[in-house]
């Protein structure tokens, strides 16, 4: 059985095809890509975007035909393109059974990742908000494969999961975002797309304690960019004053945060604002790192995402855990569409018992 494995998200659609044993129902071969699409301007274009994913990520002689069911996840509901979550969710189910009706020359089922259960479309119509933002119980899978008792850590582009698992369940405390937000379980920060200013108070900096400013001047990407931490194939997203994304590009729009400019600061200045930033951040996530281990009761994390190296492993260095990477059983690029790849995995076990 093929299952392609989606995580609709805010601003990236992330695509997982897993190949599976019929008989043993273990992992044969992923094909992982995404695609930048920024739902808040753009979520007409889902459709498109998720077939155009299919054709390019399954090499397969098969083409659509070879897929047996889809799965999905989804963080997109929040973009302000919805005035509510409950439209949001209704609106990409909907977008998403549309662009795989009357393409292939099977029924393709459609399955959907909620807090509780895997649902069909017509269940979700009962409860959209059941399938809101879930696509961490779909990487809990995952973690918990390699260690049942852990706190696994997903540093995407724009935000941090931080989520208990004991017994090889997970078992947060929050089920919705907004839940999350207060349990420590959902940091909203990310690798790329965080604005500097939304977790800096002052920037310490030539022996003086600089004020920021609060504007949308620079990104995270800006400050692991200089840091040589991504690549420029890994900033994928659009960039705060619409130029480049040049080291320079990066460095100039980070001393904007500080109201200067590449005459006033050097980049070997921008270098050391940059490494100051960084530990910054990695203190935001270990704080709620550590207010979810104390409460569990659990010293170990299994990283993951874009950020696992650059942000999730460091707070647990910070902490002083013991850390395991989801690299042990998948690739570096696996790593980044997790929730696919899990969202697959439960996908499959579903349509494997109807």
């Amino acid at each position: 059985m093929k299952i392609a494995g989606f995580d609709i998200g805010g601003a990236n659609t992330d695509l997982a095809i897993v190949d599976f044993d019929d008989n043993t129902h273990e992992i044969k071969n992923i094909a992982t890509d995404f695609e930048y699409l920024p739902m808040w301007s753009n979520k007409e274009d889902l459709g498109d975007t998720l077939l155009n994913l299919i054709q390019k990520t399954d090499v397969s002689d098969g083409g659509i035909d070879s897929i047996d069911g889809i799965g999905i996840s989804m963080t997109a509901e929040l973009v302000d393109a919805y005035e509510t979550k409950k439209e949001g969710v209704l609106d990409i189910a909907n977008k998403t059974k549309e662009a795989f009706e009357n393409i292939s020359s099977k029924n393709i089922p459609i399955a959907f990742i909620g807090t509780n259960n895997v649902l069909s479309i017509e269940e979700i119509q009962k409860n959209p908000l059941e399938i809101a933002a879930a696509n961490w119980i779909a990487t809990a899978e995952i973690a918990a494969k390699i260690d049942p008792n852990c706190i696994f850590i997903d540093t995407g582009s724009t935000t941090t999961d931080i989520i208990p698992v004991k017994n090889g369940k997970e078992c947060a405390k929050g089920r919705s975002d907004y839940e999350r937000l207060a349990t420590g379980e959902l940091v909203y920060t990310g690798t790329l797309r965080t604005n500097l200013a939304s977790f800096l108070d002052e920037i310490k900096f030539d022996d003086k304690d600089f004020n920021v400013a609060s504007e949308l001047f620079a990104i995270t990407a800006d400050v692991y960019n200089v840091l040589d931490k991504i690549t420029i194939d890994d900033y994928v997203c659009h960039t705060c004053d619409g130029a480049g994304k040049s080291k320079e590009e990066s460095a100039r729009r980070i001393s904007r945060v500080l109201c200067a400019d590449l005459d006033i600061l050097s980049f070997d200045d921008i270098v050391k604002i940059s490494k100051y930033i960084h530990k910054k951040q990695v203190q935001q996530i270990a704080n709620s790192l550590s207010k979810v281990a104390k409460r569990e009761n659990l010293d170990l994390i299994v990283t993951t995402g874009l950020g696992k190296d650059i942000l999730a492993k460091e707070a647990g260095n910070l902490l002083n855990f013991k850390i395991k990477s989801m690299d042990e059983i998948l690739t570096d690029e696996e790593c980044v569409v997790a929730p696919a790849i899990g969202t697959a995995v439960m996908v499959e076990e579903y349509l494997s018992k109807i």
